[in-house]
C-alpha cells in the first residue's frame, strides 16, 4: 500500500498509543522492579522470581486476553454512537473480569503445591511457592482495574490508565525498596516484600481507575444507561466471552510457551534460569510498548469498522504495522550495542552476566517478529477476527517452537540458548502468518465496499 495512505494514520495512532504504551509498560516494569531489586538479594531469589513469574503469567495472561475483548467492541459501539450497548458493555465487562479475577486468584492456592513437580532446584522451588501464591491474589485487583480500563480504552480515552500505571509503579518501586531491604522502618521480607508490593500497588490501580470511570462526566451518558451491575445482560457477556475466550487463549499459547521455556531452562540449574529472567524481562519492555501500539490498532481498526469505513480500516492497521516495525528495529539495535551492560543491572555474578548477555543477543534478533505479531494480533481483534490467530499461536509455539528449542536445547548441547531460538522461530512464523491474515482479510472487506461505491 502506498505510503501516502497510510500517512494520515500515523500521527493519530502514535496519539492514541504512547498512552497505552506507557500503561503497557506499566504492568511490566512492576515485574522489572521487583527482579531487578531481588536479584540484588541473590542469584536463587531471582531463580525464585523467575519460576514464579513464568506460573502466575500463564494465568494472569488468560484474564488479561478475556478482558480485551472489551476494547473492539466498545470501540465499534462508540463508531455507531450506540449509547445503549456502550452501557450494557460497562457492566458486562466489569462485571465478567471482577468474575474472571476472583477465579483465577484462588488458582493461585491450587497451583502453588504442584511447582515441586516441575523438576526445578528445590531451593528454588521453596522460595517460589509462598511468592506464587501472593501473586495471584494480586490477579483479582488487575482484573477490576483491566475491565474499568479496558472500557476506557475502547473509547479512546487512554490517558487515564497511563497515569495510574506510573502511580502504581512510584508505589511498588517505593514498597519494594522499603519490603525487600528492611529500609523505611519496614520489615526486611526478601522477595516477598516484592510480591506484598505488587498486591498493594495493583489494588491502588483497581480503586483508582473504578473511580474514574463511574464518576467522570464524560462518561456519564454510559452510565445511565448502564443497567443491573450485578446481572448484566446475557447477550453482552455472550459477545464478550466470545470475543474474549479465544483472545486469552491466543494469549495463553503464546505466553504458556515463554513460561515452558523456562521451566525447560529450569532443568539446566539455577545459573541459567537467572539468565533467562534478566533477558525476558529486558525482552518484555520493548513487547509491552508494541503491544501498546497494537492496542492502538485495535481501537482505531475497531472504530473504523464501526463507521462501515473498511478502507480506513485496512489503512489503519498497517500504518501500525508500519510504526511498529521502525520502533522494534531501533530496540532491536539497543539490546545489540547493551547487551553486555544490561545484566549488571540484575546481577553481577560472572556466570549469569554472561548467559544473559548471549540470550539478549537472540532477543534483538527477535524484536520485529515479536513486535510485528503482537500489533497484527491487535488489528486482528478491531476486526473481532481472533479465532484463527488463536489456532495459529497454538501450532507456532507448541508444535514448532518449543519441540524444536528443545531438540536444540538437548541433542544439540546447545543449553539455554536452543530453547531461545526455538522461541525466535515460533514468533517469526507467527509474524509471517498473522500479517498475511490481516492483509487478506481487510482486503476482503474493502472489495464489496468498492464494488458498491462502482455501482
Amino acid at each position: 500500500m502506498p505510503f501516502d495512505q497510510l500517512r494520515p494514520h500515523i500521527k493519530p495512532t502514535l496519539l492514541l498509543a504512547y498512552p497505552v504504551v506507557l500503561s503497557q509498560l506499566g504492568h511490566i516494569l512492576v515485574s522489572v522492579c521487583d527482579s531487578v531489586m531481588v536479584g540484588q538479594t541473590g542469584k536463587l531469589p531471582l531463580a525464585a522470581v523467575s519460576l514464579g513469574v513464568s506460573v502466575s503469567t500463564v494465568v494472569m495472561i488468560f484474564g488479561m486476553g478475556l478482558s480485551f475483548a472489551i476494547t473492539p467492541l466498545v470501540a465499534a459501539a462508540d463508531g455507531k454512537r450506540d449509547v445503549s450497548a456502550l452501557g450494557h458493555l460497562l457492566t458486562g465487562g466489569v462485571w465478567l473480569s471482577s468474575v474472571a479475577g476472583l477465579v483465577l486468584a484462588g488458582v493461585g492456592f491450587l497451583v502453588a503445591p504442584f511447582l515441586k513437580y516441575l523438576d526445578q532446584p528445590a531451593e528454588v522451588v521453596a522460595l517460589a511457592a509462598p511468592w506464587v501464591r501472593v501473586m495471584f491474589l494480586s490477579l483479582f485487583p488487575l482484573m477490576i482495574f483491566q475491565g474499568f480500563k479496558q472500557f476506557a480504552e475502547g473509547l479512546g480515552l487512554t490517558r487515564q490508565a497511563m497515569i495510574l500505571s506510573l502511580l502504581a509503579n512510584v508505589v511498588n518501586a517505593v514498597l519494594c525498596y522499603a519490603l525487600i531491604f528492611g529500609n523505611l522502618g519496614a520489615p526486611q521480607m526478601g522477595m516477598m516484600g516484592a510480591a506484598w508490593a505488587t498486591l498493594v500497588a495493583r489494588m491502588l490501580m483497581a480503586v483508582l481507575m473504578g473511580t474514574y470511570v463511574l464518576r467522570a462526566k464524560r462518561l456519564a451518558p454510559y452510565r445511565a444507561a448502564a443497567t443491573h451491575w450485578l446481572r448484566p445482560a446475557g447477550a453482552t457477556l455472550r459477545r464478550l466471552v466470545g470475543l474474549g475466550a479465544p483472545i486469552g487463549g491466543q494469549m495463553m499459547f503464546e505466553m504458556g510457551a515463554f513460561s515452558f521455556s523456562a521451566v525447560m531452562i529450569g532443568w539446566l540449574g539455577a545459573t541459567s534460569l537467572a539468565a533467562h529472567q534478566i533477558a525476558i524481562n529486558v525482552a518484555s519492555v520493548t513487547y509491552m510498548a508494541a503491544s501498546g501500539v497494537g492496542a492502538a490498532a485495535t481501537i482505531r481498526v475497531g472504530n473504523f469498522r464501526g463507521h462501515g469505513d473498511a478502507a480506513g480500516a485496512r489503512q489503519a492497521g498497517l500504518a501500525a504495522y508500519l510504526i511498529t516495525f521502525l520502533f522494534m528495529s531501533t530496540m532491536a539495535l539497543v539490546l545489540i550495542g547493551g547487551r553486555h551492560r544490561i545484566p549488571y543491572f540484575y546481577n553481577h555474578d560472572p556466570e549469569v552476566v554472561a548467559q544473559a548477555s548471549l540470550l539478549l543477543l537472540i532477543a534483538a534478533l527477535f524484536q520485529i517478529s515479536d513486535g510485528l505479531q503482537v500489533v497484527g494480533l491487535g488489528a486482528l481483534r478491531g476486526l473481532e477476527d481472533v479465532k484463527i490467530p488463536s489456532v495459529v499461536a497454538l501450532l507456532a509455539y507448541w508444535a514448532v517452537a518449543l519441540p524444536f528449542g528443545y531438540w536444540l536445547s538437548t541433542r544439540l548441547q546447545m543449553g539455554a540458548t536452543g530453547v531461545w531460538i526455538g522461541l525466535l522461530t515460533g514468533l517469526t512464523l507467527v509474524a509471517g502468518l498473522l500479517l498475511w491474515r490481516f492483509r487478506q482479510h481487510s482486503a476482503s472487506l474493502v472489495a464489496p465496499a468498492q464494488a458498491s461505491l462502482a455501482r
